[in-house]
């Protein structure tokens, strides 16, 4: 009898744990509508309402279980079905040189961002993260490298929020200069989706600019998607060889079985959906919402982690080092483009 108890009282704490993260999501999704938090959009929105909640009502223990599984489990989910948004046959086919040139975008954020950091003393493995936001896909890429690098829940919502705010300053700044850089349609695009931090960046930045800017802008930036899975057996081989183990002994980094599922989800929807499986188009973008909104409840998890009061000192020298990374991205990427 006392094991039902508990198992009833584990499932009540589990589910309103997870509604929670699911109430301020869709509040965050409620405030993105209003404007000026548009432009940060619902994910952003929602992760700075869960960090303002802990401050004022401090972090909900009675709803502890629930909302670890949404900030671990569901937040593996979304990955996975973050999988489903790039298109493999369309980077082979039109994307290859885009792929490269995404290569070096990465390789360029990270190493400028975790150099800078190291210069500064500021806190590496937050500016580990900036770096792989900035230089794949901003807040899915730090999700994704998170478990990987076996990150703080603290500084992956630290992080998420730094790159919502950083990137939708920078989409702003795109678009307002875009009439009077001497880039075509498609160079702008190309400049845009090289070196903006999410794929809502990129679309707010290069819509203003046209269809064409647009669609070369989203395809570069897939690219840039696309190298988010080598990129994180990359980080698996270098945290294990850096020979750190769990006090039980057991390695360090445990396989990401969730990439497989990015992965098999990638190849379901580039080959199978739409070619073997008819879909509409209103059941994709149901998907493509669910995924997001689920991607927003885990960050709200991540959120509710994050005391400000040691947020302080860790956060100010990682975001600029970021910064710093972006403009000097942003440049390098231009120049690139005009060649």
């Amino acid at each position: 009898m006392t094991s039902l108890l508990n198992e009833n009282k584990y499932w009540k704490k589990l589910l309103l744990g997870i509604g929670f993260t699911f109430l301020i999501a869709s509040i965050g999704y409620l405030l993105a509508l209003v404007p000026g938090f548009n432009l940060v959009g619902p994910l952003g929105s929602a992760i700075v309402l869960a960090i303002i909640y802990r401050q004022i009502f401090g972090y909900p223990d009675y709803l502890r279980i629930g909302i670890q599984f949404s900030s671990k489990y569901l937040l593996r989910f979304a990955i996975i079905l973050y999988g489903l948004k790039l298109n493999i046959d369309v980077i082979f086919d039109d994307g290859l040189g885009l792929l490269a040139k995404g290569a070096v975008a990465i390789l360029f954020s990270i190493l400028l961002t975790v150099y800078l950091a190291k210069l500064f003393k500021a806190n590496q493995q937050l500016a580990l993260l900036l770096g792989v936001g900035t230089g794949v896909c901003g807040a899915a890429a730090i999700a994704a490298v998170s478990p990987v690098i076996k990150a703080k829940e603290e500084d992956t919502a630290i992080g998420v929020g730094i790159i919502a705010l950083v990137g939708t300053i920078f989409s702003i700044i795109y678009a307002l200069l875009q009439p009077i850089l001497p880039l075509t349609e498609i160079q702008y695009g190309t400049w845009a989706g090289l070196s903006l931090h999410e794929l809502a960046h990129v679309a707010l930045a290069a819509e203003p600019a046209g269809e064409e800017a647009l669609a070369v802008a989203l395809l570069a930036k897939l690219g840039r998607v696309f190298l988010l899975v080598p990129l994180c057996f990359v980080l698996i081989f270098w945290m294990k060889n850096r020979k750190e183990i769990d006090v039980d002994g057991s390695p360090r980094v445990p396989f990401p079985w969730f990439l497989l599922g990015f992965i098999a989800m990638s190849l379901f929807g580039s080959y199978v959906l739409g070619t073997y499986i008819s879909v509409s188009q209103s059941v994709l973008n149901s998907v493509d919402f669910m995924t997001t909104f689920i991607l927003t409840a885990a960050m709200v998890g991540l959120g509710l982690n994050v005391s400000l009061k040691d947020v302080k000192n860790k956060a100010l020298r990682p975001l600029l080092a970021m910064v710093i990374t972006s403009v000097l991205l942003s440049v390098l990427m231009f120049w690139i483009v005009l060649l």
